[in-house]
């Protein structure tokens, strides 16, 4: 055991393996230190100086998130001293930090009010300095707000280590040092991909989706709108945990149900769209596979996957599906199918999403989504959002009646539900792909070898096909952008050498953990939290009647949307509502150059 390492932390003795930070060895003991730059799912920056505990036999106190154990060490988390520190720190933090707490978006789930509060912090202690600094509303997606920013640099080790897309990084020096885009340009003019990870791990606001609340409130307020509203997979198991619910329980039939109360006028489900998706990808692929197409085909449901494609890897457009996420292609419906069914002037349809992801607002507003004849989807609200709203109605989240969604399209399996974790769009897939390939349903449809939180998967598949005799089907799962910057630098390289790649399906999602990890989710969402929503989403995948998209009966079905509106699966209708095409962007600005693809492409 000579890789143990035993200390004593306030006099209680702790074993703790070699490497471990004074931060880690506390929490075994359940003893608290307070943090503020510290996240349990990034490298610590040891920024704000929060952490401070005392050694035995040292001049000066010490980081506890960055300075590891030694043998016999003798750590002090409370004294006087240490109080004052950290009560100082604090205070200095705010003194250069706009405090409007009752009209923030983070009131209530912010770290440094939180730390305020339990340290006793005297706001009259430092004069307030702070700049006055423009918002920067430059994104579609996310709002950047200097005057709360604590340049803990959070947001930049995920922009930069964990996603590598380089948006953001520290500009100027010593007290002057704030966070910036490259050029001080802004969000909307850099390589940003709209992930929103950033949103996610900013401890006080700084950072936050850009709200479309008002509008959409306005048009649920108007008599003269129809206002329509579709849900992500992954926000039925995002909701119960802001509640006082168990985390990651599903709770698709209270979302309807505070969807119908709030005003909405037709609520249907994402989910349902999903498997529309799985139809459409995976005849895609089918295709691909029986007509020497472009192989590994990818994934196209992340738009923050999508643009950093466009961004970093436009090689691989033609590899990308062309198919739409389940949002657009909902949106494109809602406008036709829908207006039609329903015979409404789709000029009056409102077309509404709950989504976990900021990258979606980018996403509605990419100018090829209009397909319809109109904007496809008129607003996105990220789950904050949403929750938001349910708080402003008095809505009794916990206590709701289950409601289902309206049938027409509400109906959805366990695929479509399985979207919202990583790995999930590639099992809904398999599924799916084994049939289409085979006519008969996969024996097994749990596969397993693609789900869980580790970065890159990988799984190999034998289909028995009539056609093609045993198919070898080799596919790989991307959660993160940095590991899908790994895993296609990795093809890059096969293709180079041997001009073809091992895979031929992959999935990538832009956050960590899939959609339950995006970055429109609750405050708090680490590493963990993510895990388990998606065991909820697995928990209601085992539970309904239909587990594979194609047995979905509102999308296969006799009385199915392509029998009553689509025709077929890749055919003239669904390539026309259902399909895109891509661009090549600059990486500097973010800016779109040339367009890589056509929506009717050649092979198909």
């Amino acid at each position: 055991m000579s890789d143990m390492v035993k200390l004593y932390i306030d006099g209680n003795e702790v074993e703790v393996p070699a490497g471990t930070t004074i931060l880690d060895a506390a929490k075994k003991l359940d003893i608290h230190v307070p943090t503020l730059c510290y996240h349990e799912d990034l490298p610590p920056t040891a920024a704000c100086g929060v952490c401070v505990v005392e050694v035995e036999g040292s001049p000066t106190p010490k980081r506890a998130c960055c300075t590891p154990v030694s043998p016999g060490m003798k750590v002090t988390t409370q004294t006087r001293a240490l109080r004052a520190m950290r009560r100082d720190l604090v205070e200095m933090i705010l003194s250069n930090h706009e405090v409007v707490c009752p009209t923030c978006v983070s009131n209530g789930k912010c770290e440094l009010q939180d730390l305020a509060n339990n340290l006793g912090v005297d706001m009259e202690h430092y004069p307030a300095i702070y700049k006055e600094e423009a918002l920067d509303e430059t994104s579609p997606s996310i709002v950047r707000d200097p005057k709360k920013c604590i340049a803990c640099g959070r947001c930049i080790t995920v922009c930069n280590e964990v996603q590598t897309v380089y948006a953001i990084n520290f500009a100027d020096r010593g007290f002057d040092v704030n966070v910036n885009t490259f050029f001080k340009e802004g969000l909307g003019n850099s390589a940003c991909v709209n992930c929103g990870q950033c949103t996610v791990v900013c401890p006080t606001g700084a950072l936050r989706e850009k709200s479309e609340i008002e509008e959409v409130w306005d048009a649920l307020l108007d008599p003269e709108k129809i206002v329509v509203v579709q849900e992500a997979p992954a926000i039925r198991v995002s909701l119960a945990e802001e509640f006082g619910m168990e985390l990651g329980l599903a709770t698709p039939g209270r979302m309807h149900m505070a969807l119908k109360k709030l005003g909405f006028d037709h609520v249907f489900d994402t989910n349902f769209t999903a498997d529309l998706t799985i139809i459409e990808e995976g005849s895609e692929l089918v295709k691909r596979i029986k007509e020497g197409g472009t192989l590994p085909l990818i994934t196209s449901c992340s738009p923050g996957w999508i643009k950093f494609m466009e961004t970093y890897f436009s090689d691989f457009a033609e590899n990308t599906s062309t198919c739409k996420s389940p949002q657009q292609m909902f949106g494109a419906l809602v406008k036709t199918y829908f207006a039609k069914e329903y015979d409404i002037d789709p000029a009056k349809i409102v077309s509404v999403s709950i989504m976990p992801c900021t990258a979606k607002k980018f996403e509605a507003r990419r100018p090829e989504m209009c397909d319809s004849g109109y904007r496809d989807v008129d607003y996105v609200l990220t789950t904050r959002e949403f929750i938001r709203m349910i708080h402003e109605a008095g809505i009794d989240f916990p206590n709701l009646e289950d409601l289902e969604a309206e049938p027409l399209m509400g109906q959805y399996t366990g695929a479509g539900t399985i979207f919202g974790a990583t790995g999930g769009v590639m099992e809904a897939a398999i599924r799916s792909a084994w049939f289409l390939l085979t006519g008969e349903n996969i024996k097994k449809l749990d596969v397993e070898a693609v789900r869980g939180m580790e970065g890159i998967k990988e799984a190999e598949l034998v289909i028995p096909t009539k056609e093609l005799g045993d198919l070898p089907v080799k596919v790989a799962v991307a959660h993160g952008l940095g590991n899908a910057r790994k895993l296609l630098d990795k093809v890059r390289a096969q293709i180079k050498e041997t001009g073809k790649s091992e895979y031929a399906f992959i999935e990538i999602m832009a956050c960590p953990g899939g959609c339950v990890g995006g970055g429109g989710q609750p405050y708090g969402s680490t590493l963990a939290r993510r895990a388990r929503r998606g065991e909820g989403l697995y928990k209601e995948d085992v539970s309904l009647q239909y587990r594979q998209s194609h047995e979905n009966p509102g999308v296969m079905g006799p009385d199915g949307i392509y029998a009553k509106f689509l025709d077929a699966p890749l055919g003239e209708k669904s390539h026309k509502l259902l399909h895109t095409c891509y661009w090549e962007r600059c990486r500097r600005e973010g800016a779109t150059l040339r367009q890589t693809t056509h929506k009717h492409h050649e092979e198909h």
